[in-house]
C-alpha cells in the first residue's frame, strides 16, 4: 500500500474544499514562476494586494461568493482610501502547480500582503512563522470560538474567515416518510436506514464521491474530542505522541468499510466520481436517498437549492448523535508583507460585524462572527440548530501539528481502493510519526 504523501496533500485540499470558494483550480502548462497578474498602481497611491483564486467580478458576475467578497472589499477602499489589487491564481499561468502550491511559493517570497488560503496552507505558513498574528484586530474579539481555535498556531490567531462552510448529509426527507424512517442519530441508525432502503430496491443507498467521505469519519473520530471538555488536552496528546490518530479514526473507517462491504456506498464509481456531479443527478431524481455535501449547496439551483421533494441537511451519525463537520479556509496577512499595516487594516473592516452582515446576507452563510445571525433556508435548519448549540467537529484544526482534513481524505481514497482498516490506521500512524519527527521553524 502506498503511504500518503504529504505534499500531495496540498491539490487534495483545494480539491475537496472546491465547491464552495474555487479553491481548486487543476493545474495546466504554461509559465512555472508566479508573477502579478494585475498591473501595479501609481506608485504614490496606497496599495494592498490580495492574492485569490478569483478574478474581482463585474457587474454582471454571476459568481455570488466573489461578489460578496467585493463588497467587503469595496467597504475597505472607501473607509481608508487605498486600492486592494488582485493577483489571481490563473492555471494557465501556472505548470502542473495547484492553487496551495502557487499560494505557499507566494507567501514564502512575500509576493503579496493578503492571502484566501486553505487549512493545510494555514498550517504550515502559521508554523513556519509567515503569518501574522491577527488577534490585535477589533474584528478578531467577536469570532466565535470554533474560529479561534481552527485557526490559532502557537498561540497566534493567523486567519479570519468571512463565512464558516459546514458539512452535513442531504437527505430526502420523502423516501425517509415512505419507508417510515427516523432521521438517524447513530451510527447504528445510519445503517439500519441504508439496509431498508436496499431491502426495498435502492441498489445505492448512499451517493459518495472521491473528496468528501472524510467527513463520515470526522464525526465518530472528534464528536468527543470537541465535545467532552477535554479538547486542549487531547489535542496537546496528539501533538506529542502520547496518543495516536488511528486510535480516533479506527471507528470511522470501520464504519466506512461496513458501508462498502454491504453495497450501502459503491466504491469503484466513488473512487473515480466528482463531487455532485456524479451523485447529484440520482439525488435529484429520487434514486439516491441520501448524499454529503457543503452548506451553500442548499442555496444554489446549481446543486441542491432547488428539488422536487422535501429535502432536509443533518449532521452525520455519531455517538453524541448528528454531528455537522467544519473544515476552515480563512485570510492570513504576511508577516513580511510590504502594505502589512494597510493589509491590516483592509481585513480589519473586511471581517467586521458590518461587513460580515452585507457578505452573509448575500451569500446566506454562518458567520465566523458570534453577533452576526442570518436567516438559513428550511432545509439547513436541522444543521444550523446544532451549529448555534455549539455541537460540531472540526474538520480542518490549524492547532493539531498533523494536517486532518487532505490526510484524512488520502488515507479514505486508499480504503476505496481497497485497503484495509489496518493499513489506514498504518498510514495514520506513518504520518503522525513523520510529523512529530519535524524540526519547528525557528
Amino acid at each position: 500500500m502506498k503511504r500518503p504523501v504529504k505534499k500531495r496533500l496540498l491539490g487534495c485540499m483545494a480539491v475537496c474544499l472546491t465547491a464552495f470558494l474555487v479553491l481548486s483550480i487543476p493545474g495546466c502548462k504554461g509559465e512555472e514562476s508566479p508573477h502579478n497578474l494585475i498591473s501595479r498602481t501609481e506608485e504614490n497611491e496606497r496599495v494592498v494586494s490580495m492574492f485569490s483564486p478569483m478574478e474581482k467580478s463585474g457587474e454582471n458576475a454571476k459568481n455570488v461568493a466573489r461578489s460578496a467578497s467585493d463588497l467587503t472589499i469595496m467597504m475597505a477602499e472607501e473607509e481608508l482610501g487605498v486600492t486592494v489589487t488582485y493577483q489571481t491564481y490563473t492555471a494557465e499561468n501556472y505548470q502542473e502547480k495547484s492553487y496551495d502550491d502557487v499560494a505557499l511559493e507566494r507567501a514564502r517570497n512575500d509576493m503579496d500582503d493578503l492571502y484566501l488560503l486553505n487549512p493545510d496552507t494555514l498550517l504550515a505558513l502559521g508554523a513556519e512563522g509567515k503569518l501574522a498574528d491577527l488577534s490585535g484586530l477589533d474584528s478578531a474579539k467577536n469570532l466565535r470560538e470554533i474560529i479561534r481555535t481552527a485557526n490559532t498556531v502557537n498561540g497566534k490567531l493567523i486567519a479570519i474567515p468571512q463565512e464558516v462552510v459546514a458539512y452535513g448529509l442531504f437527505v430526502n426527507v420523502d423516501l425517509f416518510k415512505q419507508y417510515d424512517l427516523k432521521m438517524p442519530e447513530t451510527p447504528e441508525e445510519f445503517l439500519e436506514c441504508c439496509r431498508v432502503f436496499k431491502e426495498n430496491g435502492i441498489e445505492t443507498p448512499i451517493g459518495a464521491n472521491r473528496w468528501w467521505l472524510e467527513t463520515f469519519v470526522f464525526a465518530q473520530a472528534y464528536a468527543d474530542l470537541y465535545n467532552g471538555g477535554s479538547t486542549e488536552a487531547e489535542i496537546a496528546a496528539l501533538n506529542s505522541g502520547e496518543a495516536k490518530y488511528s486510535d480516533y479514526m479506527r471507528p470511522g473507517f470501520t464504519f466506512l468499510q461496513e458501508l462498502i462491504e454491504r453495497g450501502y456506498i459503491d466504491a469503484g464509481k466513488a473512487r473515480v466520481s466528482e463531487a455532485i456531479e456524479a451523485e447529484g443527478p440520482d439525488f435529484l431524481a429520487g434514486k439516491t436517498p441520501i448524499v454529503m455535501a457543503y452548506w451553500g449547496a442548499a442555496n444554489t439551483e446549481t446543486a441542491y437549492g432547488k428539488t422536487d421533494f422535501e429535502m432536509q441537511v443533518i449532521g452525520f451519525p455519531s455517538s453524541r448523535g448528528q454531528m455537522p463537520v467544519m473544515p476552515m479556509i480563512g485570510f492570513g496577512v504576511g508577516i513580511d508583507a510590504e502594505h502589512k499595516e494597510d493589509a491590516l487594516r483592509v481585513l480589519d473592516i473586511m471581517t467586521s460585524d458590518e461587513a460580515l452582515q452585507v457578505y452573509s446576507e448575500k451569500n446566506r452563510v454562518i458567520s465566523p462572527s458570534k453577533n452576526v445571525k442570518v436567516d438559513c433556508v428550511p432545509a439547513l435548519r436541522p444543521l444550523n440548530d446544532r451549529i448555534e448549540e455549539g455541537v460540531y467537529v472540526l474538520g480542518s484544526n490549524a492547532g493539531m501539528k498533523m494536517e486532518q482534513w487532505g490526510n484524512t481524505c488520502q488515507v479514505v481514497r486508499q480504503l476505496l481502493d481497497g485497503a484495509t482498516v489496518d493499513e489506514c490506521m498504518a498510514a495514520f500512524d506513518e504520518l503522525q510519526a513523520e510529523t512529530l519527527s519535524e524540526k519547528p521553524v525557528e
